[in-house]
C-alpha cells in the first residue's frame, strides 16, 4: 500500500549480499512519526514482535520467517552440527514471541523443512528464498480477500443504490497487520478502489489503541472516509441501522470455525448478532489452526503487560490543541490501581456470518471451513 504516494510493505529487505539488511515500520511510532527500523538481529527480531514493533497475524508470521533468514547469517560460520542447535535455539525464541497467533509457528514450521539438511551459505539462501515467498504469499493471499469480500460489499450496495455502506471494524487488520493490503481491510480498499461508497466506523481498540492509531492512519493514507469512535459505540450504532456489516480479522481459527482475535471482538459478534449484522471474518488460510476444534477451550489466550491498560500514549497539544510537542505516557488510573490485560477474545463459529479467505467465502463450521480445504479432513 502507499504512504504519501510510495509503495510500502510491512517487511523488506534493502541491499545485496552481506550488505543485506531487513527492515520493518515501527508501528509503536504511528500515527504521529512514520518510522522505519533495521532488525540486525534474532534478538532484534524476537523484540520487533514481542514489543509490537510489528503487529497482526501475517505480519508475525512473516517477521518470524524473516529471523530465521536471520538466524542463518549469524550461524553460518558454525560447523553443521552446532549450526543446527543454534538455529534451533533460534527458532523457539522466535516461536515464544507471542503464543496466540497461529501464522508465526506455521511460518517457522515451513523454514523448518526449508533448511533441513541444509547448513552454511546454503541454508542461508534457502531461509532468504523461503521468508520471501512467505511474504508474497501473503500479499497475494490478502489481494484475493479483497476481491472476495468486495462481492459481499457489492451485494450490500445493491441494496441502498446511491448510499454509502456502513463497515465496522476492530483493532487493525488492514496492511499494517500483514505484508500488504490486508485481511478485513482488503475488501474494503477493493470496494473503495472499485467506486462503491463506503465508510469505516473505527473501533478505536483499547488498551493499545491500534483501530486509533494504525487503522484510521491507513485508511487516511488511502483515503477512504471513516470516523473513529470509542470501543463501546458499535452496539448503538447497530441497533440504529447505521452499520451494514462488521469485519474483524483473526489471529488463530479452528477447523469448525471459531476465531480468536483482538479482545472485544466477541461483544461485537453479539451485537451483531442481536441486531440482525452480519459478521463477517477475513483471514488467509495460514491463520487456520486445523488442530483444533473447540477455540473457547483450546486456544491460547495471550495476557500482557497490565501498564498497556494503565497507560496510556499519544501526541502533546499546543494551546491552540494542535499536535506536533512531541508524545508522552500517562497513567490513567491511581498509582497503585492493579490491571489484568487479556490480548484476545474467542467469538464462536455461530456468531460468524461467513469466512473470507483467500480460497472464497464460506461458512464459520467445519464442513464450510472444509469445504475450501478439503485437504485437511
Amino acid at each position: 500500500m502507499k504512504v504519501e504516494g510510495r509503495h510500502f510493505r510491512t517487511i523488506w529487505t534493502e541491499g545485496e549480499g552481506p550488505q543485506e539488511r531487513l527492515r520493518i515500520i515501527d508501528q509503536t511510532a504511528l500515527p504521529h512519526e512514520f518510522r522505519i527500523l533495521d532488525l540486525h538481529s534474532v534478538a532484534d527480531v524476537c523484540r520487533a514482535i514481542r514489543e509490537m514493533w510489528v503487529r497482526g497475524a501475517g505480519l508475525i508470521g512473516a517477521t518470524a520467517a524473516w529471523g530465521v533468514w536471520v538466524a542463518a547469517r549469524e550461524a553460518a560460520h558454525l560447523p553443521a552440527d552446532e549450526f543446527a542447535v543454534r538455529m534451533a535455539m533460534s527458532m523457539e525464541a522466535l516461536r515464544v514471541t507471542r503464543p496466540t497467533a497461529s501464522n508465526l509457528v506455521w511460518a517457522l514450521q515451513r523454514q523448518q523443512k526449508a533448511l533441513a539438511g541444509l547448513s552454511g551459505a546454503e541454508a542461508v539462501a534457502a531461509a532468504h528464498a523461503e521468508a520471501q515467498a512467505i511474504a508474497d504469499e501473503d500479499a497475494e493471499f490478502c489481494r484475493r480477500i479483497g476481491e472476495h469480500g468486495k462481492r459481499i460489499i457489492e451485494a450490500i450496495a445493491a441494496k441502498k443504490p446511491g448510499q454509502t455502506v456502513n463497515i465496522l471494524t476492530h483493532c487493525n487488520a488492514g496492511w499494517l497487520a500483514f505484508v500488504d493490503w490486508g485481511s478485513a481491510l482488503s475488501p474494503v480498499y477493493a470496494a473503495f478502489d472499485a467506486g462503491i461508497p463506503v465508510h469505516v466506523w473505527v473501533d478505536e481498540t483499547r488498551p493499545r489503541n491500534q483501530g486509533a492509531s494504525l487503522t484510521a492512519w491507513e485508511l487516511g493514507q488511502h483515503g477512504v472516509p471513516h470516523s473513529l469512535i470509542a470501543d463501546n459505540t458499535g452496539g448503538h450504532l447497530m441497533q440504529h441501522g447505521m452499520v451494514d456489516m462488521v469485519i474483524t480479522g483473526a489471529d488463530r481459527v479452528t477447523r469448525c470455525g471459531d476465531a480468536a482475535n483482538k479482545i472485544g471482538t466477541y461483544l461485537k459478534a453479539l451485537a451483531a448478532a442481536d441486531n440482525g449484522v452480519p459478521f463477517y471474518v477475513a483471514l488467509p488460510s495460514s491463520t487456520f489452526d486445523f488442530a483444533l476444534r473447540d477455540g473457547v477451550r483450546e486456544i491460547p489466550i495471550e495476557e500482557r503487560s497490565a501498564d498497556e491498560v494503565r497507560v496510556m500514549t499519544g501526541a502533546l497539544l499546543d494551546g491552540d490543541g494542535q499536535a506536533g510537542q512531541g508524545t508522552a505516557s500517562v497513567l490513567i488510573c491511581p498509582e497503585n490501581t492493579g490491571a489484568r490485560n487479556w490480548a484476545f477474545d474467542v467469538t464462536p463459529a455461530r456468531l460468524i456470518s461467513g469466512i473470507i479467505t483467500e480460497r472464497g467465502v464460506c461458512a464459520a463450521s467445519e464442513d464450510g471451513v472444509l469445504g475450501l480445504y478439503p485437504e485437511q479432513r
